[in-house]
């Protein structure tokens, strides 16, 4: 297979688990994130960071957000690690403030599957 090819399969991948990991995250879907979670996962939000685990937990239980909408994302693949950079925004359910997130989410291609190994978000209330 050529690499363009494979790029574009890549990268159509790549958008479906983006897109998947940010509805998964509204509707409070921990079993399809546990399908695509590295087993070493890691993510950051503002003042905690938490392992795979702790971050399924956490997301199976309802969001303190509603209305979560992805604005724009960019798709960087360097070999067999991609780097998805993004911004959403949504509505806190307890105030109604409006906020906006920045995130940027580490998938690796392992064994022909890509995974997400870690999650940064600069995410206000969520």
């Amino acid at each position: 297979m050529n690499d363009t090819r494979q790029s574009a399969e890549d990268l159509a991948i790549l958008e479906q688990l983006n897109l998947d990991y940010n509805h998964s995250d509204q509707a409070s879907d921990a079993k399809r994130f546990s399908e695509f979670l590295a087993e070493d996962f890691i993510v950051q939000t503002p003042g905690v960071t938490r392992n795979r685990e702790e971050y399924l937990e956490y997301i199976a239980k309802p969001r303190p957000f509603k209305d979560l909408v992805l604005r724009e994302f960019k798709i960087r693949i360097l070999g067999d690690v991609a780097l998805i950079h993004g911004r959403a925004t949504y509505t806190m359910i307890a105030n109604g403030a409006d906020q906006e997130a920045l995130y940027t989410d580490v998938y690796q291609k392992r064994e022909g599957t890509w995974v997400c190994v870690s999650a940064c978000a600069i995410a206000p209330g969520a």
